[in-house]
């Protein structure tokens, strides 16, 4: 039986060792992300203002893109395991701290704190698990490998989390869903770091010497080589729009008569579409190659497809099928930059995991970005301008794709 699952895995791509860890990061983030698509007007409900609450999810983004950015490096400094162990500690401080404390009394002080506090948890967790998943897995099907993280990741942080507490809340409430949370977290990191084995160690620094210069390594690694930079800005531009839409474009369907009810349902199918692309992305990238891959239906497709989506609305008279159809291609190409994960930590033999620091911090940076570009331009050039904005960047980021290659301009590492 176990020889029958190994064969099956080592054909979609997955490394057999790994399979626990795939289910258990789907668990962890399906629990982490319990609360994204109701609590901030939960807070406003509950005597807080607009501001405080953005103040509230600003906080907990910094902490999120540094947490990002630290998971790689420390991933190699510390281990794989123990960093992981490292950020569940932290979600778990902040997560009581929070719905125990501070969100029952809406005291925003120790909520901005406690909240904050529980942003370092998943990235630690989850991207270190990206690092393991680098290592192990053999270089003609990484693309695939790092396409069912991206799989598990989104499939729990954005569909399961949603579905899951929309159908928690009206039974158990608001508080308990978030208690509840905290049991699907905990059964994810049983997966992880119980069912999971290591068969080969990341080799780790031990002194304290050794750990401080793998940590410098996420700065030294650009100026060694750019390309991981330019992959780095890539992935920032990757999930912008992401953070970016939901600010403005609920306000803007409104005007086409699309309820709160009906773009939530848009919004989920949006993610829907793109797990399964994420999967597909992976095989597509080992095929075509990855930076193909990347430039063409993730720069490209995405550049086209946000302006396809923006636009529907008024080319199809309010249509909520043409709306929904044209955000679905938005959330399949927005897959197209899964390879980017398989690509950036390629461009170099060791430091694999100072690479993806990088990278990690371009996944945590958009929760910045997307909203930034929203506030700084809506005002001066409204709906219409910040959707080019973001189809610009798009294009931008498959010109800039074109120049990370691989050596000998390989298009995989089974090129190579």
């Amino acid at each position: 039986m176990i020889e029958v699952k190994n064969n099956f895995f080592t054909k979609v791509g997955m490394p057999q060792q790994l399979v626990w860890g795939y289910i258990g990061i789907l668990i962890f983030m399906m629990g982490d992300g319990m609360e994204q698509g109701w609590l901030s007007p939960y807070l406003i409900e509950n005597g807080l203002s607009i501001q405080q609450s953005a103040m509230l999810f600003s906080g907990y983004g910094i902490i999120i893109a540094i947490s990002s950015w630290f998971s790689g490096v420390m991933a190699e400094a510390y281990g794989i395991k123990r960093t992981m162990f490292i950020g569940l500690i932290l979600y778990l401080l902040g997560t009581v701290s929070f719905v125990g404390f501070a969100l029952p009394h809406i005291n925003f002080p120790v909520m901005l704190i406690t909240y904050a506090l529980r942003g370092f948890g998943y990235p630690l967790f989850a991207y270190s698990f990206l690092v393991w998943i680098a290592y192990v897995s053999p270089g003609k099907s990484l693309g695939r490998a790092v396409g069912w993280f991206w799989f598990v990741f989104t499939g729990g942080l954005v569909v399961l989390g949603a579905y899951y507490s929309s159908w928690a809340i009206p039974r158990i409430g608001h508080i308990n869903t978030l208690w509840n949370a905290v049991i699907w977290v905990l059964i994810g990191a049983f997966f992880v770091l119980v069912l999971t084995k290591e068969k080969k160690r990341v080799i780790i620094k031990n002194d304290f010497r050794s750990r401080l210069k793998e940590l410098a390594k996420g700065f030294s690694i650009v100026k060694k080589e750019p390309k991981v930079l330019l992959g780095g800005i890539v992935r920032v531009i990757n999930t912008t729009a992401q953070f970016a839409f939901p600010v403005f474009l609920p306000t803007y369907l409104a005007k086409y008569g699309f309820t709160t009810t009906e773009w939530l349902q848009i919004w989920g199918t949006i993610f829907t579409s793109n797990i399964i692309f994420n999967l597909i992305f992976g095989f597509v990238g080992d095929s075509i190659g990855w930076r193909n891959t990347i430039m063409w239906f993730g720069g490209v497709g995405c550049a086209v497809s946000t302006l396809l989506f923006y636009y529907s609305p008024q080319l199809f008279g309010g249509s909520f099928i043409a709306v929904m159809i044209a955000g679905v291609i938005w959330g399949a190409m927005l897959a197209g930059y899964v390879p980017l994960s398989a690509l950036v930590p390629s461009l170099v033999k060791k430091d694999k995991g100072a690479a993806m620091s990088i990278l990690n911090l371009g996944a945590g940076l958009p929760v910045f970005v997307g909203p930034a570009i929203v506030g700084l331009f809506i005002g001066l050039i409204g709906n219409a301008g910040v959707i080019w904005i973001l189809a610009v960047l798009y294009l931008l980021s498959a010109f800039l794709a074109k120049f990370i290659t691989l050596p000998n301009n390989a298009k995989t590492l089974k090129h190579l």
